[in-house]
């Protein structure tokens, strides 16, 4: 289960999809992925300037064990989670829903 945080529907869609992907490529791989998102997520939540920064103000936490960054805003004690991106697939596709 994800923690309380607030993750935009593109985000969630792409976090679906890749664990329908491991799922169906081995039972319960992608229960796995899903679970390492979410200790991913606690670690944002607590921690939020621990991950390197891309660009002027996103940070991206690698999740390890799979090949997907969680892309985040931190500002003012809120964080704005921005995308679950596949690591060697189209690098920033992400970046415009970044706020100026």
């Amino acid at each position: 289960m994800i923690p309380e945080a607030d993750i935009p529907p593109l985000a969630v869609r792409e976090l679906e999809e890749a664990t329908k992907f491991y799922e169906e490529r081995v039972q319960g791989l992608g229960k796995r992925c899903l679970r390492t998102v979410t200790k991913a997520i606690e670690d944002v939540l607590l921690f939020p300037e621990a991950a390197p920064l891309v660009g002027e103000s996103a940070r991206q936490k690698a999740l390890g064990s799979f090949p997907y960054n969680i892309l985040y805003v931190s500002e003012n004690d809120t964080i704005f989670f921005v995308a679950i991106a596949h690591q060697k697939r189209e690098p920033l596709y992400w970046a415009d829903r970044v706020s100026a």
